[in-house]
């Protein structure tokens, strides 16, 4: 149990760890567990929308692909140019003395190798979280956020993330809550409208 508390210890570094390539984009920011967290509910959809996809596998994948980094850091592409991060020797380092440590080995591999239907979409899911972001960010003004964009679109894999990248794009951020066509704006909750 005591080295499954300190893995646990660990796991808290990703709440701390920032995802670097904001400071590239010049707006925004987030860290590495809420990236994780959203990318695992990404997951969740697309393997919904993918028939005979193993939801289980890709959530799992979504949730834990980026648990090197609480050792290595977040390495963007910039970064990525000069410095070599040996994330496999994290990941095993990470897991040694856990007993359940040789299921997320196998899911780290995996999602590595990215040959399989649920890497793909755990795969699309990591790109469909960054999408989301930069979409937010090109709503609030950040120009630089359409080029990366156009790149983010580029790596998606299945037809399914595909035609999810498409609806973020054709989607305002701020649509889930701010309905433009109500007078709740002018005249508040008090004057809702009777069904």
């Amino acid at each position: 149990m005591k080295r499954l508390v300190e893995f646990l210890f660990e796991v808290g570094m990703l709440k701390k760890t920032p995802r670097t390539g904001f400071q590239f984009l010049g707006s925004g920011q987030e860290s590495v567990a809420s990236h994780s967290f959203r990318t695992a509910v990404i997951g969740f959809a697309l393997a919904k929308e993918e028939a005979g996809a193993d939801q289980s596998r890709v959530v799992m994948m979504s949730l834990f692909h980026d648990l090197p980094e609480a050792r290595t850091g977040d390495h963007n592409y910039v970064n990525k140019r000069y410095v070599e991060v040996n994330e496999e020797a994290a990941v095993k380092d990470q897991m040694n003395g856990i007993p359940w440590g040789n299921e997320i080995l196998e899911l780290a591999d995996e999602f590595s190798r990215g040959e399989s239907l649920e890497a793909k979409l755990a795969r699309d899911a990591d790109q469909l979280d960054l999408i989301l972001e930069l979409k937010e960010q090109l709503d609030i003004g950040n120009k630089y956020a359409q080029d990366w964009l156009h790149f983010a679109e580029k790596r998606l894999l299945t037809p399914a993330a595909r035609k999810m990248a498409k609806v973020i794009l054709e989607t305002d951020w701020t649509a889930w809550w701010f309905d433009k066509n109500t007078d709740w704006w002018v005249n508040g909750p008090n004057n809702k409208k009777k069904d």
